[in-house]
């Protein structure tokens, strides 16, 4: 079973995440995960007309920035936003990225 290495909170800076959080397909599958609570999607859970190793890349960028928590469970990945431990880094930031997708 594939293991995957998370990075403290405290190591990530806040442009790493704006960077990771630039990308439109990044920013897509945070808003889901917002919108979610404390759900964990597998990655084929997003529809995305990308290829399988661009959807492993951007998730792969996500939990590198500290957004989000990826776990083997059988044959798959489970991915969940870590949404307060990020909430303590960053506060204030995930509101700011759940109310800009409500804009036209």
């Amino acid at each position: 079973m594939k293991s995957y290495r998370h990075p403290p909170l405290r190591s990530v800076s806040l442009p790493v995440v704006m960077q990771a959080l630039s990308d439109p397909w990044r920013l897509k599958i945070v808003r889901q995960l917002l919108g979610a609570g404390e759900a964990e999607f597998t990655c084929s859970d997003f529809p995305m007309d990308v290829s399988k190793a661009t959807r492993s890349h951007h998730f792969q960028v996500l939990r590198e920035a500290g957004l989000v928590r990826m776990r083997s469970a059988g044959n798959t990945c489970r991915t969940s936003l870590r949404r307060e431990e990020f909430e303590k880094r960053f506060p204030g930031l995930l509101a700011v990225v759940a109310a800009s997708g409500s804009r036209p």
